[in-house]
């Protein structure tokens, strides 16, 4: 299931850009094309679930208006593709919203997936030392 479809990117960026991102036979460009949209949301949504699926399971209960926001953002960076600046408020939103997912796959923000569970800490073990078993002591080392 997409986090974000057309109308989310259209309500966010304007029908103008989508047309001039997406038409790619007619010139000028007149219409959105909903098949370049598609894959560009359905790459986002791959991408996101590459870094949330770490500590929560695929897929949501409820998606979360951030991820939303995030997979638009996503979409329309990879719509822009080498266009974008590096400099471009496309590239910084793309930036923001990888990162925040990579916080999110660290465990270090919380997802609110609509279950009201909080996941488990990434690893799940703990340390252990035996302090009786010495590597190192005054006899072994002697000839150093």
């Amino acid at each position: 299931m997409p986090y974000a479809v057309k109308q989310d990117l259209v309500d966010r960026f304007g029908v103008r850009e989508l047309t001039q991102l997406t038409d790619r036979t007619n010139v000028p460009p007149s219409v959105v094309d909903d098949a370049v949209v598609g894959r560009a949301v359905a790459d986002a949504t791959a991408l996101i679930d590459g870094y949330i699926g770490k500590m929560y399971s695929l897929p949501l209960a409820t998606v979360p208006d951030i991820l939303v926001k995030i997979a638009a953002d996503i979409a329309r960076y990879f719509l822009h593709g080498k266009a974008a600046d590096k400099d471009s408020p496309v590239t910084a939103a793309y930036n923001q919203g990888v990162a925040w997912l990579k916080d999110v796959s660290k465990g270090l923000v919380a997802l609110d997936d609509g279950t009201g569970a909080t996941p488990e800490p990434a690893g799940g073990g703990s340390v252990q030392a035996n302090p009786s078993t010495r590597v190192f002591r005054r006899d072994s080392l002697r000839d150093l």
